[in-house]
């Protein structure tokens, strides 16, 4: 996709337009606005009128700035989507925005609205997105490139989440190691039910971790497409929600992480008050690319940590992010070695990564 950088004069003269909600849309041809705040163009600052208009604009609204620009025009960087350093990252972002439009649109919007509202009003819009972008397009594209779902296997005996209690600490282990802790419902209605355990207790704490080679390698892919319908998945999102829980929890939760810690796997780790990773521990949100939003809670709980802009900078470009590069980020609070010799001892064979 060719990216037609805007100069901040000519950027603001269309958000001004009564027409941009139509020329920036991904129903049409130009599905992201992106502004070079290098390139100032005629005029002044931009005016507090073409600022406010970024809200509405229905695509993404990505500047391009370097140290220079972003002193010369903070209030237009603080009011975009996205900001990237490079040609080369703005490159990166269009593409994910052009290979799934409506998604992208939707992530910003919800990103938007979030910022203004408390958790829970935050999460059933999330929910709400979500449901409508899984009778959308673009996730119908997706499901149909992906090969049939193995039959599931699993039995009402078989533990999803594994709770111990340990004096006054309430231990959850995602027990899914074969699957690399693949978040299914199964494994979503057992969480929700531990965490309701920890919240009629307030004298627990709570430490969350994954059996395995990783934490967890995100929604469980097989179980895509057999939901019910969109409506009455919403429902019960919102009727059993581990990051409504875990956000509760507040001060009380611990997250120790490693391996894959994708969609899920860092949506509801990010809500902890201290998240502990292992130095192989790498970071990912897929969904924009299966025409989807995150639905964990992502959308809540990622920006309270890492701000809406490298929220939407990670789920429109589906990058990975290492443990290191996390922790500078505020994605995660510590970064050790141990941890992950920790887990090799108490885990079997590696399967190899699954990358959901």
């Amino acid at each position: 996709m060719a990216v037609r950088c805007l100069d901040v004069a000519a950027a603001c003269d269309q958000l001004l337009s009564p027409y941009v909600r139509e020329t920036r849309s991904p129903l049409g041809d130009a599905p992201l606005l992106a502004i070079d705040a290098r390139r100032r163009g005629a005029g002044a600052a931009p005016p507090p009128a073409a600022l406010a208009a970024i809200a509405a604009v229905p695509a993404p609204v990505v500047v391009l700035a370097d140290a220079a620009g972003r002193a010369a025009a903070p209030e237009l960087c603080a009011a975009c989507d996205v900001v990237v350093a490079s040609e080369e990252e703005l490159a990166e972002v269009a593409a994910g925005i052009a290979a799934a439009p409506i998604a992208a649109a939707t992530l910003v919007q919800v990103l938007r609205a979030g910022a203004a509202l408390d958790t829970a009003a935050a999460l059933v819009v999330e929910s709400l997105a979500y449901g409508a972008l899984q009778a959308g397009p673009e996730h119908r594209r997706w499901l149909a490139r992906r090969p049939a779902p193995a039959a599931a296997a699993a039995t009402a005996a078989d533990e999803a989440v594994r709770v111990e209690r340990q004096d006054g600490v309430l231990v959850l282990t995602l027990a899914r190691p074969a699957r690399h802790n693949a978040y299914s419902l199964r494994m979503r209605d057992a969480l929700a039910a531990a965490l309701a355990v920890a919240l009629a207790d307030p004298s627990l704490a709570v430490v969350l971790r994954g059996a395995g080679p990783s934490f967890c390698s995100g929604g469980d892919l097989d179980e895509f497409g057999r939901l019910p319908d969109p409506a009455t998945a919403h429902i019960v999102r919102t009727t059993r929600s581990p990051a409504a829980g875990l956000a509760a929890l507040g001060s009380r939760l611990r997250v120790e992480v490693h391996g894959a810690c994708i969609g899920a796997g860092i949506e509801l780790a990010a809500w902890a008050r201290e998240v502990a990773a292992a130095a192989d521990a790498f970071f990912a949100l897929p969904e924009i690319a299966m025409g989807l939003i995150p639905g964990a809670g992502g959308t809540a709980s990622l920006p309270r940590r890492i701000g809406r802009q490298r929220t939407a900078l990670l789920a429109l470009t589906g990058r990975r992010l290492d443990a290191a590069t996390a922790r500078a980020w505020g994605l995660v609070d510590t970064v050790t070695a141990a941890a992950a010799a920790t887990w090799r001892r108490q885990s079997p064979a590696h399967p190899g990564r699954r990358g959901s």
